[in-house]
């Protein structure tokens, strides 16, 4: 879906639905120095003054939104494609700058882990744009490295670093679906506990989810690695951090791939012994029934009320029958035990 622009203004729909164009910015002198920037800054055109500069503004927010398409000196082709609401992993070269979008895991309290959270960004040589809907806490980790003095020589830098704190934010969560998958498989061998199959189906759609967008961010970032290279966008330190990076991605899907496959066997093996147990019931009644079908044949023959049923004169004939009766089910299970049915 294409957002339309709104005017580069204050606005009051923003202020009364509580939504503040800015998050955060800084510019950048030729020594590294980092200046905080305010929304005043951006709108003034005062950020443009620095050699450098990272804005990060909410995609929400109709004045940034604004501001995108008409001050921020990009295109409508990549303001258009910083704004759209569906994305997955991408990065493409753009002019003279490169469109990326990036996923990192949904921190926020209340919100599901899987419903991956996307960061989009405009990355040139003087101005680095980063975009967001909810809050990243990937971002505010390179922020609190910018504001101790130890932000990055460049561009290319900053995206590296927030390449890698995505990738950061995202390994202890993965590490902890591998060891919710060891709790499933210790469960599974423990006779005294039952796994339910609605959990474990839960569990394998949390996977998938993940999945969905950390293998098309793999391939992502190493198409930003390829083309930066090529662009001479990065220095030789951010390649080995981006590198570093796409490492990691890449082991952390192969873990998903892993995970997933191992609820599957999962699944298939709780339905395994769900239908084992099945059999064994089943088994249970066949015997009971193969014991009990001659005793009901024999007592509703003699249960016929015509004449002629031998024994209606003897005082004998029910102790008899019931005798025989129980000779003839110890010899059936008798049976049934050499046959090793039982």
């Amino acid at each position: 879906m294409i957002i339309e622009p709104a005017p580069a203004t204050n606005s009051d729909a923003d202020d009364i639905l509580g939504i503040e164009p800015f998050l955060f910015g800084f510019g950048f002198t030729a020594d590294g120095t980092a200046t905080p920037l305010t929304w005043e800054d951006v709108l003034s055109g005062k950020a443009a003054e620095y050699p450098r500069c990272w804005l990060h503004i909410n995609r929400l927010s109709r004045q940034a939104q604004g501001w995108l398409y008409r001050k921020s000196g990009l295109d409508k082709l990549a303001a258009q494609s910083l704004l759209q609401e569906d994305t997955r992993p991408r990065s493409t070269r753009h002019g003279t700058g490169f469109l990326i979008n990036l996923r990192g895991v949904n921190l926020n309290a209340g919100e599901a882990l899987e419903d991956m959270l996307a960061l989009r960004m405009w990355a040139s040589d003087t101005m680095l744009i980063t975009l967001r809907s909810r809050p990243i806490q990937a971002t505010r980790d390179v922020e609190a490295m910018v504001r101790s003095g130890e932000a990055p020589a460049s561009t290319g830098g900053l995206v590296a670093a927030l390449a890698n704190a995505l990738t950061n934010r995202m390994e202890p969560e993965i590490a902890a679906f591998d060891e919710q998958a060891d709790g499933f498989e210790d469960d599974i061998l423990d006779p005294d506990v039952r796994v339910g199959r609605a959990e474990l189906a839960e569990f394998r759609r949390k996977v998938l989810a993940l999945r969905r967008y950390i293998v098309p961010q793999r391939e992502a970032m190493s198409q930003l690695v390829r083309e930066g290279s090529a662009a001479a966008f990065f220095s030789e330190t951010d390649v080995l951090y981006l590198r570093e990076a796409v490492d990691r991605v890449t082991r952390l899907a192969e873990d998903l791939d892993a995970i997933r496959e191992r609820s599957v066997v999962l699944q298939e093996q709780i339905m395994e012994e769900r239908s084992d147990l099945m059999n064994q019931r089943l088994f249970v009644l066949s015997i009971l029934s193969a014991v009990f079908l001659p005793i009901s044949f024999v007592t509703g023959l003699f249960g016929v009320n015509v004449g002629g049923i031998p024994g209606v004169d003897s005082p004998l004939a029910f102790g008899t029958l019931v005798v025989s009766l129980i000779v003839a089910t110890g010899a059936m299970l008798a049976v049934f035990r050499w046959q090793r049915w039982i």
